[in-house]
């Protein structure tokens, strides 16, 4: 995808206010990634106000990782708001194979339509329905194990899914993407995944849902091998990380963005 970069620049041309529901683990460094993409965060998850700020927001994003009844309320409401006026919003099915409610909340969370859906292998798997391995948020299957499952859950709900791992693998259950960028150090720092949902939601408004979920886990990778250059290991890599972040320009993300067609 030789336009990578274009995603980048219409971000920043229009930068989105960006609804986070996120877990306790992730909202600083989420707040933190986005601030340097060129984004604004906004963590707000209290049932009394959400539907009203989702309703000021661009785009939503949605991560069930520390999930309880009164947040999993919250979450349906508001990407209840975005389907109704037509916003992307993501959603974030951390560990969802490892309880019931956490399969009941990403049921009703499936009816209000997500634009796109990230996880790792295990997750996704799970979501579809087809079995996963996974312990807790973490991955127990290759990527290339829920490809089918990805290409499946795309066409059934209509999202963009995207599944993480070492090289990624994106659909909208027709055309399909791979994305090699990444550094190995990236999974050793605490909730940078969940901080990469955020990304995508900005990327969204305005811009085709496949290409800048494409462009946001491109630039998300090239980032993590800019950050591993300088990085002793993951304490300096998260500060390295965000320096990057904020470095990249859309020139360099086309330039170093490693994409193909699956």
């Amino acid at each position: 995808m030789d336009t990578t970069g274009l995603y980048l620049a219409g971000m920043r041309q229009s930068p989105p206010l960006v609804h986070c529901i996120t877990n306790y683990v992730a909202m600083n460094i989420m707040a933190n990634v986005l601030l340097a993409v060129g984004a604004s965060p906004a963590m707000v998850h209290a049932r009394e106000e959400v539907a009203d700020f989702a309703g000021l927001a661009q785009t939503l994003s949605v991560n069930i990782g520390t999930l309880d009844p009164a947040w999993a309320e919250a979450m349906v409401t508001a990407a209840g708001v975005m389907r109704a006026n037509g916003r992307p919003w993501v959603l974030d099915p951390v560990g969802v194979g490892a309880t019931r409610f956490r399969q009941e909340v990403c049921a009703d969370l499936l009816k209000e339509k997500p634009t796109v859906i990230r996880g790792n292998a295990s997750e996704i798997l799970a979501l579809a329905g087809a079995g996963a391995k996974g312990r807790g948020a973490d991955a127990a299957d290759p990527v290339e194990a829920a490809e089918d499952a990805a290409r499946d859950l795309a066409q059934r709900t209509g999202a963009v899914v995207a599944v993480s791992g070492a090289v990624d693998y994106v659909t909208d259950g027709s055309a399909a993407y791979r994305v090699a960028n990444g550094d190995a150090l990236m999974p050793r720092v605490t909730a940078l995944g969940c901080s990469l949902n955020g990304v995508i939601a900005a990327f969204l408004p305005g811009q085709p849902a496949l290409q800048a979920t494409v462009a946001a886990l491109a630039l998300y990778g090239l980032a993590g091998e800019r950050a591993a250059q300088s990085a002793k290991g993951p304490g300096s890599f998260q500060t390295a990380f965000l320096d990057a972040l904020a470095a990249l320009t859309p020139e360099t993300l086309t330039t170093g963005a490693r994409v193909s067609r699956a």
